[in-house]
């Protein structure tokens, strides 16, 4: 049973989709006030169809984490991730004339038919000293609301194009240097209790707690599932982080990075083991899906949900 969706434009700060009287999620657009947390865009909150709020934003541990947003950690020298940067042999630090920002510059008209709503956006990134690196063109589309499943989806895309007269190098901490913290791309951010989730592999890698994401970290498949339980409340909810089967012919393999404890979060990290260089004038692009489900999900259940993939 498929649910209406409808949209709603509050102009300069923000879109928010709902169904089922839910606000499934809220894209705000409006510039941050702390530039250190590196300014762009995030999805937050994020809520199931029972209207459980499965993202996290702004935690004691990592201010600039926030929801669901597009980040690149390392980008030739600058961080578009946020927060304390990392130097080999000397760890994490605050160094804000790193910190780059995504600039929203216009959307696109939006679509709402009661299935479907599609949020397009142009971007911009822009390097710390003000300098344009790259366009970006990014679609959020809302689909598959089913009420008696207790799901529904969202499919997110980017097309990047590098703007300015050099290569633009994409990395991560480990590409820096730091093992196992390959962390860069489509960044998803838990609530504080969903810590000790337990996440799942298509193959059936993966498992409980810390040793599951552990063993799912630096992996490459489709798909990567978390399940956690809230507080409060006697329930659990799936997310399920899917690629399009197009990524396999991406510019550059994507590998996950996942972690349970002490921090829930799943990238689709797109420079984990090494850098890749993106020529002046060239482009890359990526597909992702979330499915975001009440209850816990087991292998057949997340491939039913991406059977049209």
């Amino acid at each position: 049973m498929s649910g209406p969706l409808s949209a709603a434009h509050t102009p300069g700060e923000r879109i928010t989709v709902s169904a089922a009287g839910v606000e499934l999620l809220t894209y705000v657009y409006r510039p941050d006030p702390e530039a250190f947390e590196s300014r762009k865009p995030y999805v937050h909150p994020l809520r199931t169809l029972s209207g459980r709020t499965v993202t996290g934003y702004r935690p004691h541990d990592h201010r600039w984490h926030k929801g669901l947003q597009m980040t690149a950690s390392h980008l030739s020298g600058q961080n578009f991730w946020g927060g304390n940067s990392y130097v080999h042999g000397k760890g994490y630090l605050p160094i804000p004339e790193r910190i780059g920002r995504m600039r929203h510059d216009r959307f696109e008209p939006l679509s709402c038919d009661g299935r479907r709503v599609g949020i397009g956006e142009h971007l911009t990134w822009i390097e710390n000293g003000g300098r344009e690196w790259a366009r970006e063109r990014r679609t959020l589309t809302v689909h598959s609301v089913d009420t008696a499943a207790g799901s529904w989806a969202l499919d997110w895309t980017i097309a990047l194009t590098n703007i300015h007269d050099e290569p633009l190098r994409f990395g991560s901490p480990t590409t820096a240097g730091r093992t196992g913290a390959g962390y860069t791309g489509l960044h998803w951010r838990g609530p504080r209790d969903f810590a000790g989730g337990d996440v799942l592999g298509p193959d059936g890698t993966g498992g409980a707690g810390e040793e599951g994401a552990a063993a799912m970290m630096g992996t490459q498949g489709r798909w990567l599932a978390f399940t956690g339980v809230h507080d409060e409340v006697d329930a659990r909810s799936t997310l399920v982080f899917a690629h399009s089967p197009r990524n396999a012919d991406a510019s550059h393999p994507s590998h996950w990075f996942v972690r349970s404890r002490p921090v829930p979060t799943v990238a689709f990290s797109w420079a984990f083991f090494e850098e890749f260089a993106l020529p002046p004038g060239e482009a890359f692009s990526y597909r992702y899906r979330i499915v975001v489900a009440d209850g816990e999900l087991d292998r057949d259940a997340v491939e039913g949900h991406l059977k049209d993939w």
